[in-house]
């Protein structure tokens, strides 16, 4: 810690200087970081429920071997994050079956990257999204430079199909275009988590899928097969 009038005259110094005061040098206090984590946390539009998602607490006893496939995909990723974060492979993809954990996932990357790393994360929906982004007008350019600008950007259920048809207006694509290639263009990781593999995002739109693949190469698990086996919403429902 440092003397009020110590500060005041710029006398400030690095714990190594530390010998030229003796028992005084200056520290960051650890409010400054909790209060850092808690903006992030609170901007990040992860809701309270979602705070709770993490790897600790996604089960993978008896599950399919995609799914810790999967699981251990997410905790690379973080673990690397670091060293991938300004290269053209710096995100994550994790595709395929509902109720695989996707989400549960990819937000514990998101709440470890806040707590741990400092990284401000921009969690986006993609249905609530776009409709909340449809409906109010007024706030799609600041949340569009919000995603923009995040230093990652989460988006979850992208292109969610009803009945297999992939939901993606016109207008949904180009504003998911836009800050897609504005990303790739900037190297700024994503996490994308869809039902649809990349092939069915090639079907969508081929530019945005292609960026989304290329960014996500060396961190992308596609989850297949028989959904009473993938999905955690159907177990106990095998005989049913």
């Amino acid at each position: 810690m440092v003397l009020e009038a110590d500060f005041l005259d710029m006398k400030v110094c690095q714990p190594e200087e530390a010998w030229q005061w003796r028992e005084t040098y200056s520290i960051r206090c650890e409010c400054v970081e909790r209060r850092k984590r808690e903006r992030l946390m609170k901007s990040s539009d992860i809701t309270d429920e979602f705070r709770k998602l993490r790897f600790q607490n996604f089960r993978i006893e008896g599950k399919h071997p995609i799914v810790v496939q999967a699981k251990q995909c997410a905790l690379s990723y973080f673990s690397e994050f670091d060293n991938v974060r300004s290269l053209r492979e710096n995100s994550i993809s994790l595709l395929g079956q509902p109720g695989a954990g996707k989400t549960h996932l990819l937000t514990a990357v998101a709440n470890n990257l806040i707590d741990r790393k400092g990284v401000s994360v921009q969690y986006f929906p993609y249905i609530e999204g776009t409709k909340e982004l449809r409906d109010d007008f007024n706030l799609l350019t600041e949340k569009l430079e919000r995603m923009k600008k995040a230093d990652v950007l989460f988006i979850d259920d992208l292109f969610k199909p009803v009945k297999r048809v992939p939901r993606a207006s016109d207008w949904q694509v180009e504003q998911m275009y836009d800050v897609l290639n504005y990303r790739y263009l900037n190297h700024l990781p994503i996490m994308v988590s869809s039902e649809l593999t990349i092939h069915e995002l090639v079907e969508v739109d081929e530019a945005l899928a292609t960026r989304i693949s290329e960014m996500s190469k060396s961190f992308t698990v596609v989850i297949k097969g028989n959904r009473m086996e993938l999905n955690h919403r159907l177990e106990g429902l095998k005989d049913v």
